[in-house]
């Protein structure tokens, strides 16, 4: 196997309310709508789809009916965005509460030398928003690492 992630999708309660915080709370780009019943967007590295909470745990082959308590539960996962500057950190956390998520914990200083907070989307899912002195960009805006 490539060690590559080439998909990621998240399964939602409301496809039009997510796709709503995804494109036009967060600016991700697509130029798809829900009215297909999925959405793709084109982020840098993997792509982002969103699709109905139960329709994916269907096509997973998995029983739910709906996603139980989703603020109060962890999946084990986060998404991470990586930031070249600090304040960033501050100014993405701002625009995703703006855009309808909730600021989980606000950015601080970390035991690793940088600088991060986390919010979550509408479903709950968690994202971290990180900046450290140390990290490198690649042109795109991904995360330079040593192979």
């Amino acid at each position: 196997m490539e060690p590559r992630i080439s998909v990621i999708t998240l399964g939602v309660a409301d496809l039009n309310r997510s796709f709503r915080f995804y494109k036009d709370g967060l600016g991700f780009p697509t130029k798809m709508t829900p009215d297909g019943g999925i959405v793709l967007f084109a982020t840098t590295g993997a792509r982002m789809f969103l699709y109905p909470y139960t329709k994916l745990a269907e096509d997973v082959g998995i029983s739910a009916k709906s996603q139980v308590d989703a603020e109060h539960r962890f999946a084990g996962i986060t998404f991470g965005h990586c930031v070249r500057k600090k304040a960033l950190v501050d100014q993405v956390l701002r625009q995703a509460q703006v855009a309808g998520g909730k600021i989980v914990k606000q950015a601080k200083e970390t035991a690793w030398g940088g600088y991060s907070g986390y919010f979550s989307d509408p479903d709950g899912y968690l994202w971290e928003v990180a900046y450290a002195d140390q990290w490198a960009f690649n042109p795109d805006g991904s995360l330079k690492v040593d192979e």
